[in-house]
């Protein structure tokens, strides 16, 4: 009876909840729309729980030369706040925006970016041993960053939510890259969220080639541009973000390269402004946290104004004693404050002090032209160069920049250390392995802190700035140089533009190393500081740009915009905007004004050391090739590569392979190529006589196998192979059937060796109409002259001519 009157609730159940306002999870939800469907006597069948509001759909576009984009959404992953896939080519990237309702306690906008390239996308498996995706590689780094920094100045400030940006290549067909994609499916997922977002921006690829600059290339068209630029731009043209390397483009062919970028990115804002309008969700309230009142903020002002001032106008300052000047007042205005608001928490005084701290530093800069440190907007910094610090390293130099400080070392080894690119790493970027590296190291004590040290593992941004360094000086590398060379930068103190200090170290420390360069390389960084108008706040009313940056000027300001290259080209470029976007006429001035800093660089550097060294140092590594001919392979390389192991252990010495008969030695210094020389020649002494074309040789049975035998022509040769098909006219099918034995000796015909393996080519079987006065047997020895062959050969030779 119990189990009939449940059976008879469940099915009555959904009609008392037809009209219930009430909560009721999702998957109870499907299960009363199923019963209620049975119940009424409708037909029921599967349905999209999604269907019916309109937020499902695409659109396609053309960017640059026919090239089609395509934003779909309203599809995948739908409990996320947005998301939307984007598609060129055959390479598809999902990007998903999640925001939490609830403040964070950071004081700054705590965003997550995860860029993570699955080998199932690209057709392949993973080749570690568990032989999945593990930690996040360099590439996937440097794009998560990439996107980081184009889509965080659109936030909203005071935005203090947990966001999360997961950007997944669904499909790379190895053509088109999924960086730049992942971009504009970020963009178009944010835009169709409920998170407060300043968007649209658009992301376009810009090549330069044949003189002209070419939108989205594919990568085959990449490895031969002259350019690899990527530019992010919103509305009214403005440039948010840009990332750029080049292989010495000039300065205006960059300009060009550049308006063409921020023209195409218009078209995809474009676009993805179309699909907010239309599906894009209504963007949630934001709460921004308590602000200082007025009341707090003019106390703040009357107390601590002038002294901020005299602090920020004292060009005596240096970076500690100016933040000890400023934290003591600081200090001393919030002590003093907290009796007359005892109400208000000490950290809403704290942050009242510091926006007036930064309000007075800018307009310290714009209204008076004052630099901190009492330099004019286009002066550059105290710089000192030191090369060949010490003699044990292939070449070093220390950079001194201001407070900023750099000590750059270069190391040669074989080629062998070369960095090899995993499978999906050469699909995605096309680079199988680099023979050229620069690390960044950023250590706690360059700004007087506490942390760890040689963890192994570098972070992002130290290795952001370090890719930034090396893509500056790569195109300056000679082709075909026969070491690898790892740079080593390490910043003993840094206050402001560390990574370009990086860039002009490097270049001094490669041309102390002997490394031919084609150019000295400097790097500059400019910094920005805005002032918007009043009436309209989305109109740029006043402006300043800054050469060569400070630490608080890179805190305080606006844009972080860094070049490096050589006299009158562009190798590397990086701009970061913390504003929602900047004029591109703006952006342009900043190029003139970057290149005239690093010109100015340059004539400083050229003063210490302008032309690569042209004679090798004691202590310089020595590369010589070495051709081996076929039939010596086997007895040079060992078994298993015995003799080349040995040969490194005993010498230190590192042998590749160039080709079958072509290897290459790289040593550590002349002494011990010296050694490895002499090692080599005893190896590949040729102890054995010269064996004559056409000749007959008698020759002993080894080995029997079932097709053909092992011989012994001599004794210092490599045994010989008689192929079954060459012992006899007649078909065989064992050697046993012509009453071969082991130890037994037969004639044979030399024919030479074969060109590509370099084994002897014998024959028995053409011997039969040949002379028997024309048989020469080498493995004749007498007992006494056993243990020298050289002797034995020589008797059996006397022998016969007697």
């Amino acid at each position: 009876m119990a189990t009939r009157c449940r059976h008879v609730f469940r099915k009555l159940l959904p009609l008392f909840c037809l009209r219930t306002s009430n909560y009721v999870p999702y998957h109870e939800k499907a299960f009363l729309s199923y019963q209620r469907a049975n119940i009424l006597g409708k037909r029921y069948k599967h349905s999209n729980p999604w269907k019916g509001d309109g937020s499902t759909g695409e659109i396609e576009f053309e960017v640059g030369d026919c090239r089609p984009i395509k934003i779909s959404y309203g599809k995948l992953a739908r409990f996320a706040d947005g998301s939307a896939v984007v598609q060129m080519g055959d390479t598809t990237v999902m990007a998903t925006a999640v925001s939490k309702n609830y403040l964070s306690t950071a004081g700054f906008l705590p965003l997550t970016v995860d860029y993570r390239q699955k080998a199932a996308a690209a057709g392949r498996i993973p080749t570690n041993y568990l032989r999945r995706e593990l930690g996040p590689t360099e590439s996937e780094i440097l794009s998560s960053r990439m996107i980081d920094r184009s889509i965080r100045p659109l936030f909203p400030p005071g935005y203090l939510y947990d966001t999360q940006i997961v950007c997944n290549p669904l499909a790379v067909d190895g053509i088109h890259d999924p960086d730049v994609m992942s971009i504009n499916a970020a963009s178009a997922a944010l835009s169709l969220s409920d998170i407060p977002w300043s968007g649209p921006i658009g992301a376009v690829r810009v090549g330069f080639l044949n003189g002209e600059p070419i939108i989205n290339p594919t990568r085959s068209e990449l490895t031969e541009s002259q350019l690899n630029l990527v530019v992010v731009g919103r509305e009214h043209s403005h440039v948010v973000m840009l990332e750029a390397s080049a292989n010495d483009i000039l300065v205006q062919d960059f300009r060009q390269a550049l308006k063409t970028g921020i023209a195409e990115c218009m078209k995809i804002v474009k676009n993805i402004s179309e699909i907010q309008e239309q599906h894009g969700k209504v963007k949630r309230e934001l709460q921004v946290p308590n602000d200082a009142t007025t009341d707090i903020s003019e106390a703040v002002c009357s107390l601590a104004q002038t002294k901020i001032t005299e602090i920020f106008t004292d060009a005596e300052h240096d970076k500690f004693s100016r933040d000890n000047a400023l934290f003591e007042v600081r200090r001393n205005v919030v002590n003093e404050l907290k009796e007359s608001f005892p109400d208000s928490p000490p950290q809403t005084l704290v942050q009242a002090f510091d926006k007036l701290s930064k309000e007075t530093f800018r307009d310290l800069i714009l209204d008076g032209n004052t630099r901190c440190d009492g330099r004019g907007m286009n002066d550059l910094r105290d710089i000192s160069c030191q090369v060949d610090l010490y003699k044990p390293l292939h070449g070093s130099a220390l950079f001194q920049r201001g407070q900023t400080q750099v000590l750059c070392t270069v190391t040669f080894d074989s080629l062998e250390s070369a960095i090899k690119s995993d499978p999906i790493s050469a699909i995605t970027s096309g680079i199988k392995e680099k023979n050229f590296m620069l690390h960044y190291e950023f250590p706690p004590y360059a700004t007087n802190e506490t942390g760890r040290v040689g963890m192994g593992t570098a972070g992002r941004r130290e290795l952001g700035h370090g890719v930034l360094a090396e893509r500056a000086l790569r195109p300056v590398i000679p082709d075909g140089f026969p070491h690898t060379i790892r740079v080593t930068s390490e910043v003993l103190e840094s206050n402001g533009s560390s990574s370009m200090a990086t860039v002009c170290g490097s270049s001094l420390a490669l041309m102390d190393a002997g490394v031919d360069i084609s150019a000295p390389v400097a790097g500059v960084a400019v910094g920005l500081v805005t002032r918007y108008s009043k009436e309209n706040p989305e109109e740029l009313d006043k402006y300043k740009l800054m050469t060569d940056l400070l630490g608080i000027e890179d805190y305080m300001g606006d844009m972080d915009f860094k070049m490096a290259g050589p006299k009158g080209c562009v190798t590397a470029l990086q701009a970061d905007v913390k504003i929602p976007g900047l004029p591109l006429k703006l952006v342009l001035e900043a190029v003139d004004q970057a290149s005239e800093g690093k010109s100015d660089v340059l004539k400083i550097m050229n003063q210490t050391l302008s032309t690569s060294r042209f004679e090798p140092k004691e202590n310089h590594p020595v590369t010589e090739k070495l051709l081996v001919r076929p039939e010596q392979r086997a007895k040079f390389v060992g078994l298993g590569g015995y003799n080349i192991k040995k040969l490194r252990a005993e010498t230190g010495v590192t042998v590749t392979s160039l080709d079958e008969n072509t290897f290459q030695i790289f040593a550590p210094n002349a002494t011990a190529m010296d050694e490895a020389k002499a090692i080599v020649d005893e190896l590949l002494e040729d102890r054995a006589p010269p064996l004559e074309h056409g000749a007959i040789y008698t020759v002993t049975i080894m080995e029997m196998k079932d097709n053909g035998l092992m011989v012994q022509i001599h004794p210092n040769m490599p045994l010989a192979f008689v192929h079954i098909n060459q012992l006899d006219p007649r078909k065989v099918d064992h050697p046993s059937a012509l009453d071969l034995k082991v130890g037994e000796d037969i004639s044979v015909k030399y024919f030479g060796r074969d060109p590509i393996t370099g084994k002897i080519r014998i024959s028995r079987k053409v011997l039969y109409s040949t002379a028997a006065e024309s048989i020469k047997n080498l493995n004749t020895r007498p007992k006494t002259l056993a243990n020298n062959p050289w002797g034995s050969f020589k008797d059996t030779l006397d022998t016969r001519n007697n």
